[in-house]
């Protein structure tokens, strides 16, 4: 079985994406990098191409037309990650807004601590974020009080998109069933393996913003995610959380037989 691929979606990435291939390839912990393109017209997925020669097997390539959202990029990833048989698997941006020093201590509260996902934190001590006005970060702040508050999950930074899962927790919660294409995806996804009773964890990072190429923040995503919380809870009320990679209660049918 494969170790480690670090799923990293771009749209109009072309600044940024040659820096962080060679960035994570460098890193004494092996990764291997699997880019989801959606359709950039800035050349990112050609960039991607000519960087596969130089390294080999390390780095792959799944284009897609047009934007279709970073929850189906990261769920298009996860489940080549899974048929590929990579054991663990991140979620990590192409700005640098995640340091990819930190993909090493997520790697190891999961394989050597023992977690099963381990979340890059913004704010498990303190406030960690640099270059973000004050506008926006009570926002991401106070969204994390909101989750908590009516999911009553434990996660200081739920919408964190800097992550490591291990392969059990992607096939136990069915990603086929994962609803939200936007920021409510990352809360979606914590939500739902905590209620599956996965062992979570958070690592403090610090988080830069982008300082090349344009953020994806918008009121939309942002609106989404705020009743995608409330849809989340409900929907909780009426499902049963059984993992989709244990067996399932038999349904025994009886029948009577006519004499």
């Amino acid at each position: 079985m494969k170790e480690c691929v670090v799923v990293i979606p771009t749209y109009n990435e072309i600044e940024n994406i040659e820096a962080i291939v060679r960035k994570v390839f460098s890193l004494a912990q092996p990764f291997d990098i699997l880019i989801v393109d959606d359709g950039s017209p800035d050349g990112t997925a050609l960039k991607v191409k000519q960087l596969q020669s130089e390294f080999s097997g390390q780095l792959h390539l799944l284009e897609r037309k047009g934007k279709q959202g970073l929850g189906t990029a990261y769920i298009h990833g996860f489940k080549w990650a899974l048929k590929e048989g990579y054991r663990y698997m991140f979620e990590m941006d192409a700005d640098f807004s995640h340091n990819p020093n930190d993909l090493v201590r997520l790697y190891e509260a999961c394989a050597v601590e023992g977690h099963d996902v381990a979340i890059g934190s913004r704010y498990i001590k303190g406030v960690n974020v640099v270059n973000w006005p004050m506008g926006r970060v009570l926002m991401s702040y106070f969204a994390g009080v909101y989750v908590r508050f009516v999911m009553g999950v434990d996660i200081m930074d739920p919408t964190a998109g800097f992550i490591c899962y291990k392969r059990e927790v992607l096939q136990g919660i069915g990603l086929d069933h994962i609803r939200f294409v936007g920021y409510a995806f990352q809360i979606e996804m914590k939500f739902n393996a905590w209620k599956y009773g996965y062992k979570l964890t958070e690592v403090p990072i610090i988080f830069t913003d982008r300082t090349r190429g344009e953020s994806k923040m918008s009121t939309k995503i942002f609106k989404e995610a705020v009743l995608g919380v409330l849809y989340l809870k409900i929907r909780s009320f009426f499902k049963t959380y059984i993992r989709h990679n244990e067996p399932q209660p038999i349904k025994i049918l009886q029948v009577t037989e006519m004499v």
